[in-house]
């Protein structure tokens, strides 16, 4: 219209065209201090590119317009297939140009590449999070197939290795890239996969790499659109695992009946299906009754996953937050000169300075399981980082919206999506009870963890009081801690994890900061004004 009745002024642009890796300080140091320096150049790369315009585009896309089933064609044939926005492609093409999928079990690795690999998955994490979850299954399923791959797929190897990203509906030896997901879920029992009534039958011969007959339902499948799943069914000798090919090796479909796809709170980009199996046919992988110890092993991956998604969505919270505060003014000074606001956005930066370290500390002790110390840090801190982290996402996020009022809520903004995201990862592969039940299950069955934490611990006893006396007391009482107090145990674990790596590396003004606001027992106390000025700094690297 020709005429108008106002100027905008004092609203800050969108944060758009920002590199995601080289802005984030406390990421850039982690990946060189763990052993990944040799990933900058690519991180970097992928960072500028994750941060333009464009690609957040595709994300919003991806969410605005979610997938839809595909029950029947034009002639009444069964489909059962699932359409994608173009923008799901092009954001799953970026994942796996990135490896996302598997650059940990590529033969020719490089050292600590599951290091990289967390890199990576924060800055994916930032721009879209319902793709992350077929890139994150993949990953935990390949050292499973590379395994117990059957007979007829024993040509699929390369392919799930490959950097590329196929979405053809045709036979696997013929596309240049797989996905895989999983299917354990159903009606009656999430975590209790023990009650699980899907049963599978032999077709003939029982025993491992055999194919079976499938019967039942399960009602989370994640990614229907995948080449292949991972289930658990009922055998004569218990809960067995099965490899459920989309289709089978002359071509045709498998009896796998999508039923609907979900409707959720967040993760809308992704498709979470209910399917019945109608005879469909798999093929057992191990033994029958070793599928829960075989679900396991990729268990301990996807929950790392889910944490480190959160943490990447937290950093973009921020991130967003701060380049609003030091751009908008209130009372003739920038929202980040407030002391306040200068408070609050310095209190969630420090705190993403402690995820950061202990998150790059995990990939690498992910990165060797052949010593006895990395592999106890890993299985003990996965499901408390799970645990910690994702919990803290949900007010994390709210806060941040908080910085820029009420165009922070309105859907224009990336915020709320951020929000709807957050309380998946504390959900799915295990609740945060789930997950503080299994922190006290290495507590009590694995006899050399204390010793672990010694060793940890230890190596930076008095450097700061507020970290000797927690630990002090904690120590004190795991050989005798209860279920009752198992989040208390797995909160207190997770933090001093975290302190101990910042009293090792970071600036002792950060490092006594952090240990003051979450091991002083006497309750969070403000920071300096040179260190909130310090910690803005490093997380917005301007």
């Amino acid at each position: 219209m020709p005429w108008t009745t106002h100027n905008v002024f004092n609203q800050p642009p969108p944060l758009s065209n920002s590199n995601l890796f080289t802005h984030d300080i406390a990421l850039c140091e982690a990946v060189t201090r763990e052993g990944a320096g040799w990933d900058r150049e690519w991180l970097a790369s992928v960072g500028l590119q994750l941060g333009s315009a464009e690609s957040l585009e595709l994300g919003r896309l991806a969410n605005a317009y979610p997938p839809e089933l595909l029950r029947y064609d034009a002639r009444g044939e069964r489909l059962d297939e699932v359409r994608f926005h173009p923008a799901w492609h092009l954001l799953m093409q970026g994942l796996c140009a990135s490896r996302l999928h598997n650059l940990s079990w590529q033969p020719d690795v490089q050292p600590n590449a599951m290091v990289a690999r967390a890199a990576r998955f924060i800055l994916h994490a930032q721009v879209e999070a319902g793709s992350l979850c077929p890139v994150t299954m993949t990953h935990a399923a390949i050292p499973l197939l590379q395994n117990y791959l059957p007979q007829p797929y024993a040509d699929w190897h390369d392919a799930l290795l490959s950097d590329r990203y196929d979405a053809h509906h045709v036979a696997g030896n013929k596309k240049r890239g797989l996905l895989i997901g999983m299917g354990m879920t159903e009606k009656q029992g999430g975590t209790d996969v023990l009650s699980n009534t899907t049963r599978a039958e032999p077709l003939g011969v029982r025993g491992p790499g055999e194919p079976y007959r499938v019967t039942g339902h399960k009602w989370f499948f994640s990614v229907p659109q995948s080449d292949a799943h991972l289930i658990l069914a009922q055998t004569a000798q218990g809960l067995s695992c099965f490899f459920l090919p989309r289709l089978l090796p002359d071509g045709m479909r498998n009896a796998i009946r999508i039923e609907r796809l979900k409707e959720k709170l967040g993760n809308r980009s992704n498709a979470s299906a209910e399917v019945e199996f109608q005879d469909a046919i798999g093929w057992l992988m191990g033994e029958e009754g070793e599928g829960v110890r075989l679900i396991l092993k990729m268990g301990g991956m996807t929950r790392f996953d889910c944490a480190l998604g959160s943490h990447g969505q937290m950093r973009r919270a921020l991130s967003i937050a701060l380049h609003h505060a030091h751009q908008r003014q209130v009372m003739g000074k920038n929202l980040s000169d407030q002391p306040l606001m200068r408070s609050v956005l310095a209190q969630q930066a420090l705190q993403l300075e402690g995820q950061t370290a202990l998150l790059l500390r995990l990939a690498r002790a992910w990165s060797t399981p052949a010593s006895e110390h990395e592999r106890l840090y890993a299985r003990l801190f996965t499901p408390a980082a799970k645990f910690g982290i994702c919990k803290a996402g949900i007010p994390f996020v709210a806060e941040a919206m908080e910085v820029l009022g009420g165009i922070g809520y309105c859907e224009e903004s990336e915020l709320p999506r951020l929000y709807r995201e957050m309380p998946v990862n504390s959900i799915w592969e295990g609740s945060g009870n789930v997950m503080c039940l299994d922190v006290m299950r290495v507590l009590g069955r694995h006899a050399d963890v204390l010793t672990m934490l010694d060793d940890e611990f230890d190596a930076v006893k008095g450097i700061n009081r507020h970290f000797d006396r927690r630990w002090r007391q904690l120590r004190l009482q795991l050989p005798h801690a209860r279920e009752g107090v198992a989040r208390e145990v797995t909160q207190t674990l997770l933090q001093l994890a975290s302190a101990a790596i910042l009293l090792k590396v970071a600036e002792p003004p950060l490092a006594d900061s952090w240990c003051g606001q979450h091991l002083d027992m006497r309750g969070r106390r403000g920071l300096s004004d040179d260190l909130c000025s310090r910690l803005l700094l490093r997380a917005s690297a301007r």
